[in-house]
């Protein structure tokens, strides 16, 4: 495993779990929006994974989850042995995927190696690449969410509220496109860190009430639906 860092205790990102965090190097997508620069470029030192399984060891009892971002997890080519390790150490697990590993994501939750699934939905689908920086296979997409909503123990959906990338027209048409899902949350956008695209750390994040009034026009299409980062 390619760790680029450890957060050793998080109340947030895990809900109503006391987590741990780590964070994978290297990623698919070059969102330009993504705030989590140099992971994805791989300008980070690396993390030991025994140091990590050390640390867990160490804390149980007081953590109960480890929650597997970055980057990209599961671009990770032992992510299935790394989170048996974990798992046998009796800690739930989070994985943050961008949904372009269906088959390694389906294997995770048939071998009951995640708990809880967190896919980040870029864009309406005609936006998808600009988006994602990246060639998108859509498909792969689709599959994902169907994968997370027929089988994940638990899940959310989320977008990052990007302005001059997203509008309120284009949140709705997502919120369609996952009608029905279980929890959604609509994202602040983060412009405070060096972002993968320069052109963005200028950028004013939309006001709270834009927010506000696309997350009551979407709600209705979610069993759960919030926003984060405001």
């Amino acid at each position: 495993m390619n760790i680029g860092g450890l957060q050793k205790t998080s109340l947030l990102d895990y809900p109503n779990t006391i987590s741990a965090i780590i964070w994978t190097v290297g990623c698919n997508f070059k969102c330009p929006f993504c705030y989590n620069k140099n992971l994805v470029e791989g300008e980070v030192g690396l993390v030991r994974e025994e140091e990590i399984l050390s640390f867990l060891k160490l804390r149980k009892g007081m953590l109960e989850g480890l929650v597997i971002s970055g980057g990209e997890p599961l671009l990770q080519e032992d992510i299935i042995d790394f989170t048996k390790k974990v798992k046998n150490l009796g800690y739930l697990i989070k994985i943050d995927t961008n949904g372009m590993f269906p088959e390694k994501l389906k294997e995770l939750i048939d071998k009951k190696l995640v708990d809880y699934v967190s896919m980040d939905v870029k864009a309406p689908k005609k936006k998808y690449d600009r988006l994602a920086g990246a060639k998108t296979d859509i498909s792969k997409i689709e599959k994902s969410i169907d994968i997370i909503r027929n089988h994940a123990p638990d899940y959310e959906f989320k977008t990052t509220f990007a302005p001059g990338l997203l509008d309120k027209k284009d949140l709705v048409e997502i919120a369609k496109w996952l009608e029905g899902s279980k929890r959604f949350y609509l994202q602040q956008f983060k412009g405070d860190t060096p972002l993968i695209s320069s052109k963005l750390n200028n950028v004013t994040p939309y006001p709270k009430e834009d927010l506000v009034k696309t997350l009551e026009e979407i709600k209705p299409f979610f069993k759960n639906c919030d926003v984060r980062g405001i």
